[in-house]
């Protein structure tokens, strides 16, 4: 049985990286809410499984929790957020999309190397999953530094946090409910200050290009 569920979570690892690649190479403001509401659904899929044959019933309240804030809620608020803000257009990069996807190829290759010693520490069935878990925190990182809009760098964070998460629940079967429910508020909070500094951002300067905060040093 545990190598029935090893596979499986390996198959959902390896589509939550496809995923990040995905999310690297779109463009679409909208394809990319897309994308990481397919990551939340990814996530909700894995931790129902860690959950029936781990027989911990913690992950079944932690894959409703991802369930409601990263499927329904938060792709809800920025779907909201871009037709307040008329953001459908394409996303501009700092870097072309195949010099972006080489990078993304030796960030995977460096989090695997990076996570080989501390994945035979783990006791779990899916300890294998941790350098995909540390490959989609790199992959999304790389997005948020290499995108000049505003919203396209928030959906990069909230997709390193979904790579975190299932870090968490895939290799050390979950944490503690109350620090799920802390960082999901965290989240929610953030997504909300995040929302705000964003239509702050397109009040000021008629754009959310993040550039164009490069002239306030000028004042």
């Amino acid at each position: 049985m545990p190598a029935v569920v090893s596979q499986l979570i390996n198959l959902f690892a390896a589509v939550l990286l496809l995923l990040s690649f995905a999310l690297l190479a779109q463009r679409r403001v909208l394809s990319l809410i897309h994308l990481f509401t397919l990551q939340g659904l990814t996530l909700v899929a894995s931790t129902t499984m860690m959950a029936y044959f781990t027989q911990q019933p913690h992950l079944y309240y932690s894959a409703g929790l991802t369930f409601a804030l990263k499927v329904l809620i938060i792709p809800w608020l920025l779907h909201r957020l871009i037709k307040r803000l008329n953001v459908r257009w394409d996303v501009e990069s700092l870097i072309n999309i195949p010099t972006t996807m080489l990078l993304g190829i030796v960030l995977v290759i460096f989090a695997f190397n990076l996570a080989a010693p501390i994945s035979s520490l783990s006791a779990s069935v899916a300890r294998g999953t941790l350098g995909i878990a540390l490959a989609c925190v790199l992959l999304s990182f790389l997005m948020m530094i290499t995108r000049t809009k505003a919203i396209a760098q928030v959906i990069g964070f909230l997709a390193m946090e979904n790579a975190l998460f299932f870090a968490a629940t895939s290799a050390t079967y979950g944490m503690p409910m109350v620090v799920e429910l802390g960082i999901a508020l965290d989240v929610l909070i953030g997504m909300v200050i995040l929302g705000v500094f964003m239509f702050q951002i397109r009040e000021q300067f008629d754009s959310l290009d993040i550039r164009k905060l490069e002239r306030l040093k000028e004042d």
